[in-house]
C-alpha cells in the first residue's frame, strides 16, 4: 500500500452541474466514477480532499463586480453544496477557496480549511507527494490546480475518466498542457487499480 498518495476532488458543486448557476456540460457525469475512486481510497485508508468554490456575495471573480462569471457557489447557498449524489466520507478534508473578494481563486492550491490550514501545508505535513486529480472544470479550475501541484512538484494522475470542462476545445488543449507539463492520464478501470 502507498500511503504518500491522496485523492483530490475538484469542485463538484451543485452549481457547476445541471440546473446550476455555471453549468458544465455534463458536470453530474463525474460524480459515479468519482465515487468509485472514493471508495478504493477510503478502503485502503488513503485520505481524500474535496475542494469547493466558497464566494462572498460580492466578489470581483463576478460579472456584476468586474468578473468573467455570474454568482455561483455563494458561501452556504444549495448551489455551493456537494452534488448530493457525492460520497464523500466523513473523513474527507474540505479546502475552500475564492472567499477573498479581490482574487480569482481556481486552484485549489489558494484554498484552506477550516483551521485556516492551506492545502499545500496540509499535503506536505502528511508526507504525500502524488495526487489523483478529478473533478470540474478541466479547462478551469482543474487545470490549474494540475500545474500547481506539479509546480509544487508532486506527482500527478489526471483522472481523464473523472472531469468535465466547460468548452471542448479548451478543455482539450487543458488536458494537452497539463499531460505536457508531466501529468499521467489514468482511469478508473484501466490503470488506478495498479497504484493504489
Amino acid at each position: 500500500m502507498h500511503k504518500d498518495k491522496a485523492l483530490l476532488i475538484v469542485d463538484v458543486q451543485n452549481d457547476f452541474c445541471p440546473g446550476g448557476a455555471l453549468t458544465v456540460p455534463g458536470g453530474d457525469r463525474v460524480v459515479p466514477v468519482l465515487n468509485k475512486y472514493i471508495e478504493l481510497f477510503a478502503t485502503n485508508n488513503l485520505p481524500i480532499f474535496a475542494s469547493r468554490d466558497w464566494h462572498p456575495k460580492i466578489t470581483k471573480h463576478f460579472k456584476d463586480y468586474g468578473g468573467l462569471w455570474p454568482g455561483h457557489c455563494i458561501q452556504g447557498t444549495e448551489g455551493a453544496r456537494f452534488h448530493p449524489n457525492l460520497k464523500l466520507p466523513k473523513k474527507t478534508i474540505i479546502v475552500s477557496k475564492g472567499m477573498n473578494p479581490e482574487k480569482d481563486a481556481y486552484s485549489v492550491f489558494q484554498a484552506f480549511d477550516s483551521q485556516g490550514k492551506s492545502l499545500l501545508d496540509i499535503l506536505k505535513n502528511q508526507g504525500r507527494t502524488e495526487l489523483y486529480i478529478g473533478g470540474l472544470a478541466t479547462d478551469y479550475c482543474v487545470k490549474e490546480s494540475v500545474l500547481d501541484a506539479l509546480n509544487a512538484s508532486f506527482k500527478v494522475k489526471l483522472l481523464i475518466d473523472a472531469i468535465r470542462g466547460v468548452n471542448h476545445k479548451t478543455s482539450c488543449e487543458a488536458i494537452r498542457k497539463m499531460t505536457t507539463r508531466g501529468a499521467e492520464e489514468i482511469t478508473f478501470e484501466k490503470g488506478c487499480k495498479k497504484y493504489i
